[in-house]
């Protein structure tokens, strides 16, 4: 048995490419933006079109399909890596916190959030919950925030399908704008 290593360079690569685009796909097709991952299907099922005939034209070396099932797990890989530097989208992080006198609400105002606050009562007494929309890249810089004004906060996150008025379309979009001006600065 022949081993062809530009033959499978060009396999793991292609399935590579194929994943890759099909994790994006996914993601895409989750968050709604249809025309983008229309157009990423066309590409991703030609190269998996491609790619597949690569293969089944050479059954018969067993390297080739390993090296296929290899660019697979590499292509699921570096397509999650991607999508985290996409990080499209927006999550709605509620934040629980022992202190109802707490300054959090105008720290994250200030900070450039949107923040709703709301009292309530857990097992050991009074809490403050504020609810905070932000986008999905800088959910880890919120989480940061949140635990250095607050250290015992109860943090959970979670990503709302759809979003209308409020603070948020207002006002929230030309903050971040002007935080983000002065950080670069």
């Amino acid at each position: 048995m022949e081993v062809d290593l530009p033959f499978l360079l060009l396999i793991f690569v292609i399935n590579v490419a194929y994943i890759s685009l099909n994790t994006i796909r996914f993601m895409l097709t989750m968050k709604s933006y249809r025309l983008a991952a229309s157009l990423v299907s066309m590409v991703e099922v030609t190269i998996y079109v491609v790619g597949l005939g690569l293969v089944l034209d050479s059954l018969d070396n067993y390297i080739n399909l390993a090296v296929y099932a290899l660019g697979y797990g590499f292509g699921i890989a570096l397509g999650i890596k991607i999508e985290e530097f996409l990080a499209l989208g927006y999550i709605m992080v509620t934040a629980i916190v022992p202190d109802i006198e707490t300054k959090m609400p105008e720290d994250l105002r200030d900070l450039g959030y949107g923040v709703t606050t709301s009292l309530a009562f857990g097992r050991e007494g009074d809490r403050m919950v504020l609810e905070i929309l932000t986008p999905r890249k800088t959910e880890r810089k919120l989480y940061k925030q949140i635990s250095q004004i607050e250290p015992k906060s109860f943090i959970i996150s979670y990503e709302p399908k759809y979003i209308n008025g409020g603070f948020w379309t207002r006002k929230l979009k030309k903050r971040r704008k002007e935080i983000e001006a002065e950080e670069q600065r």
